[in-house]
């Protein structure tokens, strides 16, 4: 006869699985379901100074938002910003890649360059291009007057403005992704370019039928945390231009900042991070649900 077990027992695997997740979940939920939560909320009232909600006004501050011209400038410097970095960050990554992982003789220090920038804060990044930026003694103008060309006011042109900072938006993210991108680089086998090799492939056949397919899993990685943090840029704009000049360069994030902490309308903030996040998850699904697809996994 086989003795009963008790519930105590027959649940001990999942209060196991309880403790262990424990601390995980307590930290979730007071820095990140609390403040989402908290955040919706806020967003269907008008609030007063201290943030707390004074009016339930329903769905009033979205719509405020959708005929805010304000807004929608700021939605589309943050969708051309995205343009702007994401693609030619991945390339140029790419590229360094390709070159600091051939064998060559110093290729080690190239690597620690190529590598170097994400050792460096937002802030000290933002500095050093705030410098290089600047119309009188920055290093740009000084090339451009070399070659007789017209100087430019890289910050305070609201044509260069965005470009500008999507430039060094660039340079910072180059050394993270750079990094991933060599670290699945070195994992492919070596006997597949061999084998290639052999039957007689050149580096570009090799590149596109061997490097790029088993590549792929990282590429999609990366694409997908570079679209993410290009969304939540705040840094650089908040160092180099404070969203200026004429709001060229405030993005969605830096006109959540103004909203809440400069104009102490945390309702309207509150609907543009809804915003922000519907966005964000949009932008993640269609990368997984058209993206994905064309991940090599081994």
């Amino acid at each position: 006869m086989i003795p009963k077990v008790g519930l105590w027992r027959r649940t001990i695997n999942g209060r196991t699985a309880i403790l262990y997740l424990l601390p995980s979940v307590i930290l979730f939920s007071v820095f990140v379901f609390y403040p989402m939560f908290r955040t919706i909320y806020l967003s269907f009232y008008l609030t007063d100074q201290t943030g707390n909600a004074a009016l339930n006004v329903g769905f009033e501050n979205y719509s405020y938002l959708l005929q805010s011209s304000e807004f929608l400038n700021s939605m589309k410097a943050t969708v051309l910003f995205v343009l702007y970095t994401v693609p030619i960050g991945i390339i140029i990554a790419l590229s360094l890649a390709l070159m600091a992982n051939e064998k060559l003789r110093g290729i080690g220090f190239f690597r620690t360059i190529y590598s170097s920038t994400m050792g460096i804060s937002v802030a000290a990044s933002s500095v050093i291009w705030l410098f290089l930026f600047h119309p009188s003694v920055g290093m740009f103008n000084r090339l451009l007057s070399i070659v007789n060309l017209p100087q430019v006011q890289w910050l305070l042109d609201p044509e260069w403005a965005l470009l500008s900072v999507s430039m060094s938006t660039v340079w910072m993210n180059i050394g993270f992704s750079f990094l991933i991108l060599l670290g699945g680089l070195q994992n492919i086998d070596e006997h597949l370019y061999e084998s290639a090799r052999i039957d007689g492939a050149g580096y570009f056949h090799r590149l596109r039928r061997i490097t790029i397919p088993m590549l792929s899993p990282t590429l999609f990685f990366i694409i997908t945390i570079s679209l993410i943090n290009a969304f939540q840029s705040f840094g650089q704009i908040d160092i180099l231009t404070k969203g200026g000049p004429s709001q060229s360069t405030n993005l969605i994030v830096y006109s959540i900042y103004r909203e809440a902490f400069i104009n102490y309308q945390f309702g309207t903030a509150s609907a543009q991070a809804v915003f922000l996040f519907i966005v964000i998850l949009i932008v993640t699904i269609l990368q997984f649900k058209l993206g994905e697809k064309k991940v090599h996994y081994q």
